[in-house]
């Protein structure tokens, strides 16, 4: 029984050397697992924090866009609406008729006038951005375009069914339009005149009276006073220039 002492006692540490070991190696793992559990999170921390950046960059990546630079400026309405002409005044011969035209401007409306001393064609409409269209006031028919351009109108005039070119210069007063209209008695009189400076002196001028539909010979202006009152059968007219009567035609 003595002799078993020993031994049992070698055994049972022997026993006990391996429990350790077995501990050991069993806790091992569970160790390394941690950190590899520990290590696995990390990357999705660190993404979150790079996610960051790009987040806060966004704004000043739109900021270009918000700020114009890339974006087309609307153009504002100075820039795109047509100029028109706020006074001007023109008269020339009719190339192929003899007659003459006169057109006046006031803030873009105008009106012009034909006339070749027995067919005459008074006109109306706009001009814009150096354009002139008008049409006749008794017939839609007959028209007037025109470009304004270096002093000048040049363009067509169609009367009757006929057409023909002019171009026609700018003029100062007294050349120019001018109208008369009176009601006396239940009669209508209107007359008519283009008034245009002779290269040779003077002027010469142009023109048509009714007293309803009857065509009368018309009296002429006086170039000096050209507003000053005419006479048409017994009754006194009182021509006006074109300031006079253009609102009334439009």
């Amino acid at each position: 029984m003595s002799r078993l002492g020993p031994v049992i006692t070698l055994a049972a540490g022997a026993v006990l050397a391996v429990g350790l070991g077995v501990a050991s190696v069993t806790a091992a793992p569970a160790a390394n697992e941690e950190a590899a559990g520990t290590a696995a999170q990390a990357p999705a921390v660190e993404e979150t924090t790079a996610e960051a950046p790009e987040n806060t960059a966004e704004p000043s990546e739109t900021t270009p866009e918000a700020s114009g630079d890339t974006a087309e400026p609307s153009p504002s309405p100075a820039q795109t609406a047509p100029k028109k002409i706020v006074k001007a005044d023109y008269g020339g011969r009719v190339k192929g008729n003899g007659a003459l035209i006169a057109i006046s401007i006031r803030n873009g409306k105008a009106v012009g006038y034909f006339c070749d001393g027995r067919i005459e064609t008074w006109f109306k409409g706009q001009e814009s951005a150096g354009e002139l269209n008008l049409k006749g006031v008794a017939n839609a028919r007959s028209k007037v375009t025109a470009e304004l351009a270096g002093g000048e109108a040049a363009g067509s005039v169609t009367v009757g069914g006929k057409k023909w070119s002019f171009v026609a210069p700018t003029v100062v007063k007294p050349s120019g339009l001018y109208r008369a209209t009176a009601v006396v008695r239940g009669a209508k009189f209107r007359a008519g005149w283009i008034m245009i400076k002779n290269p040779n002196g003077g002027y010469y001028q142009v023109g048509t009276a009714f007293m309803n539909e009857e065509q009368l010979d018309v009296p002429e202006l006086d170039s000096g006073q050209p507003t000053a009152p005419v006479t048409l059968e017994d009754t006194t007219l009182y021509p006006k220039d074109v300031d006079g009567f253009i609102e009334e035609m439009q």
